[in-house]
C-alpha cells in the first residue's frame, strides 16, 4: 500500500498515517510562474494499492476547483505509472451540495465531477458525511466510500448533555441525517431522544420560513448538519429552538467551512458550543472565535477505513460499532 497527501503532510494526514502504522509517501509538487503545477510520487507505484489524501476545501489561495485538479492530475500520473488501484481520499469533497436541476439549466455539478474521477481512472473515492449520500453514490460509476461521524457525535453530546436531550435539523433535507445521529446517541445512552426540525426555503441566498416542529423545552438541543458555510442556517434554528424553551443549544457539523468567518454563528447568546471535525482543519477564524469551538478528530476513523479498505474490511462494521 502506498499513502499520499497533497499539499504537504497536515495534522490530518499524520493522524490518518499514524492510524495505520505507515509513513506518509513523498511528493514532489511544483507551481510555475503562469500557476501551472505538477506533482509526481517519487516511489515507485507499479502494482500498487494507492491512497491519495486530499483537503479540497478552500485554503491557503487555492479554490476547490484548483484543488481538485491538482488531485485529478495526480490521481492520472499513478495510473499512468502502473498503480493496481487509485482510491481517492477527500474528507471534504466539493460541489456536491448540486446534485439535481432545481431551476431551469441548471448544472448538476456532483455529476460532472464523478465524470472527472472516473476520467483519470478513479478506482474508488472515499469521502465523510456529503450533502446527499444517495445521491453521491448513484453520480458515480467508480466505486464509493462514504463515512460519517455519527458515532463520534453521539459520543460527544453524552458528554456534554443533560438530560433531556433533543437532536434537530435546521431543515427538512437534513431530518434523516439528524435522524441517524439520534439513534445513535439513544444507542450510547439507552434513553428516548427527541427530535425537532426548522423549515428553510433558500433563493439566491435568502432564508425563508418561520415553522418549528418539535418539543424543545427545558432540553439541551443539538442542531445537526453536514456543512456551516456563514452559519446562517444554524443561527435560525438555535434562536427558534431558544424561542421555544430550550435550556442550551449546541451546532454540530462534520465540515466547519465557516465562510465569511461566520460571525454571527460565534456571537454571544445564539449558541452554547460549537462541534465540529477536523475535516476541513485548520480554521481561518479570529481566535476568540477558535475558542468557542470544538474539534472532534477523524484521523483515526479515516485510518481504520482506509486499512479495512486496502485488507477488505466491513465499513459497514465500522460506521455501526454496535451492530
Amino acid at each position: 500500500m502506498r499513502l499520499f497527501a497533497l499539499g504537504g503532510a497536515g495534522p490530518l494526514a499524520k493522524s490518518i498515517a499514524g492510524a495505520i502504522g505507515v509513513e506518509l509517501d513523498p511528493v514532489e509538487e511544483r507551481a510555475f510562474s503562469d500557476g501551472e503545477h505538477k506533482s509526481r510520487p517519487l516511489v515507485s507505484v507499479r502494482n500498487e494499492d494507492v491512497y491519495v489524501l486530499a483537503q479540497l476545501h478552500a485554503h491557503d489561495g487555492k479554490t476547490p476547483g484548483d484543488l481538485l485538479m491538482r488531485l485529478l492530475f495526480f490521481l492520472a500520473t499513478c495510473r499512468e505509472n502502473g498503480a493496481a488501484r487509485v482510491t481517492a481520499v477527500v474528507p471534504y469533497l466539493p460541489f456536491m451540495r448540486k446534485e439535481r436541476q432545481t431551476k431551469p439549466r441548471d448544472p448538476v455539478t456532483s455529476r460532472y465531477v464523478a465524470t472527472l474521477f472516473e476520467a483519470v481512472g478513479t478506482t474508488m473515492v472515499a469521502t465523510i458525511e456529503v450533502h446527499n449520500p444517495a445521491a453521491f453514490q448513484n453520480a458515480f460509476r467508480c466505486q464509493t466510500s462514504h463515512l460519517n461521524a455519527h458515532h463520534l457525535m453521539a459520543q460527544r453530546i453524552c458528554s456534554i448533555a443533560r438530560s433531556p436531550i433533543v437532536v434537530a435539523s435546521p431543515d427538512s433535507g437534513g431530518m434523516h441525517r439528524a435522524g441517524l445521529v439520534r439513534e445513535a446517541v439513544q444507542q450510547e445512552t439507552g434513553r428516548d431522544v427527541g427530535s425537532a426540525m426548522m423549515e428553510k426555503h433558500r433563493s439566491q441566498d435568502v432564508l425563508t420560513g418561520t415553522q418549528f416542529a418539535g418539543d424543545v423545552a427545558g432540553a439541551d438541543v443539538f442542531i445537526v448538519d453536514d456543512i456551516i458555510a456563514t452559519g446562517n442556517t444554524i443561527v435560525r434554528a438555535a434562536e427558534a429552538c431558544r424561542a421555544h424553551g430550550a435550556n442550551r443549544v449546541f451546532a454540530m457539523a462534520t465540515h466547519g467551512l465557516f465562510a465569511g468567518g461566520a460571525e454571527g454563528l460565534f456571537a454571544q447568546g445564539v449558541l452554547d458550543g460549537i462541534v465540529v471535525t477536523d475535516s476541513v482543519a485548520p480554521f481561518v477564524l479570529p481566535a476568540e472565535a477558535e475558542q468557542r469551538l470544538e474539534v472532534i478528530p477523524t484521523g483515526e476513523l479515516m485510518g481504520a477505513a482506509i486499512a479495512r479498505l486496502h485488507g477488505g474490511g466491513s465499513i459497514n462494521r465500522l460506521l455501526n460499532p454496535r451492530m
